[in-house]
């Protein structure tokens, strides 16, 4: 995959492996039970798309949500927290343009006001409407301006309705982030769909983004939970562009039930319908990452041995890392970046016994560098996509993480954003 450019497959990355029950399907195509669309609000101006709505037409959806743990949370993450029923979610309303974050009590009765609008232009209850934001960070919400033009708004009941969804909730994003399967399950075929945002502002604890995801299979409250929480774990939490932790994060799971197809706990659907869940959820973060605001090309750390804290502490170090990152743009192979980001990680701890290997080439023995065939690693890192591994003596622990280079335009992005 190369970052900026998908091939219109589902899958794109080695590193999100599709399902054999899955079969790829338009992402627009929503499904049964769900309806979308896009409005152009005047949040960003210039009669863009803005504000996205979805909506579940079952009364018995069934919902689960993970939010940001960052210590300034924004105001549309606070009104879900503590307004909305997360388990029984029918609606969501999400702007791009405003973060509606740091912006006080002011900025949650925008949040709110924003709700009861779209609660009643869908006839449904507040608590059952969440609310997401995403852009700009300590601006006031033109909450009244949003609640006129959901008030106004037509219902999209056309194919592309999903796909005006996907496009209002965007930021920085250059790539398309919205997926949707067909899966068979022992009990019968169900669809999965999501749309997601996301470039910048994006670090392993979660990251900077929104992602809605649609399903027409019947979960309970506890298996909705269960699986949401599984693959944030393994996507979301995995990824990193620029190591800063937003204030707005939200993924949303809903399940309409409209297929018929129970998914039972503990039960072979659970387990075909999670292993598809966290497929689709993988691509969409490696989507993130390979947008990255101008990245160039990704990568994954893949780090093993010692305890749990010391591979993670490492895999963060790497994926974070200036150096590191900044090498991988330019297609460098100097592991050494990656040796001193492994050593930041773990002060106090020298001499360290590591090896480091990047495509399967190793570069590092025990701390120590050897001979390897500078051509072939050359041109490894010429790649699309770029394995470092690092492996510890003893333990069996093991994680990885995947980030972006840092590229000159998401210097010149981040550097007029505001301007």
């Amino acid at each position: 995959m190369r970052a900026g450019q998908l091939t219109g497959t589902c899958f794109t990355s080695r590193w999100a492996i599709a399902p054999s029950r899955c079969v790829a399907l338009a992402p627009h195509e929503l499904p049964a039970g769900f309806r979308a669309w896009g409005l152009a609000a005047g949040v960003k101006g210039g009669g863009e798309l803005d504000v996205g709505l979805l909506v579940c037409d079952e009364p018995g959806c069934v919902s689960a949500a993970r939010f940001c743990d960052s210590g300034v949370l924004a105001a549309p993450v606070v009104l879900c927290q503590t307004e909305c029923d997360l388990t029984a979610l029918r609606a969501v309303v999400a702007n791009s343009g405003n973060a509606n974050a740091a912006t006080g009590a002011a900025g949650l009765e925008q949040a709110r006001l924003v709700q009861v609008a779209a609660a009643a232009r869908l006839g449904l209850d507040p608590r059952q409407v969440a609310v997401a934001s995403t852009g700009v960070i300590g601006v006031p919400l033109p909450g009244k301006r949003i609640a006129t033009a959901i008030a106004r708004s037509a219902e999209a009941h056309r194919p592309a309705g999903s796909a005006d969804f996907a496009a209002a909730i965007r930021t920085t994003d250059a790539i398309d982030k919205h997926v949707a399967l067909s899966v068979e399950l022992p009990s019968g075929r169900v669809r999965l769909c999501a749309q997601c945002k996301g470039a910048g502002m994006i670090s392993p604890r979660f990251a900077t983004m929104l992602c809605f995801v649609q399903t027409d299979a019947a979960l309970s409250e506890e298996t909705a939970d269960l699986l949401t929480t599984v693959t944030v774990k393994r996507s979301f939490d995995r990824i990193s562009v620029d190591g800063q932790l937003s204030t707005n994060d939200t993924v949303l799971l809903m399940a309409s039930g409209a297929s018929g197809v129970v998914v039972a706990p503990e039960s072979e659907d659970e387990l075909v319908f999670g292993e598809a869940l966290d497929a689709l959820m993988r691509e969409l973060a490696l989507r993130i990452v390979a947008d990255g605001e101008g990245a160039k090309r990704i990568a994954r750390v893949h780090v093993r041995g010692g305890d749990g804290e010391a591979v993670e502490a490492i895999a963060r170090g790497v994926a974070n890392s200036p150096l590191v990152k900044a090498a991988l743009f330019g297609g460098d192979p100097n592991w050494g970046r990656i040796a001193q980001a492994i050593g930041g990680a773990l002060p106090g701890t020298a001499p360290l016994p590591f090896d480091i290997a990047i495509e399967g080439i190793r570069v590092c023995s025990a701390g120590v560098g050897v001979a390897f065939d500078a051509a072939a690693l050359a041109a490894a890192m010429l790649r699309d996509e770029v394995e470092y591994s690092v492996s510890l003596p003893g333990g069996g622990a093991e994680t990885e993480l995947f980030f972006s280079d840092l590229s000159f335009d998401y210097v010149k992005i981040n550097a007029e954003y505001t301007t």
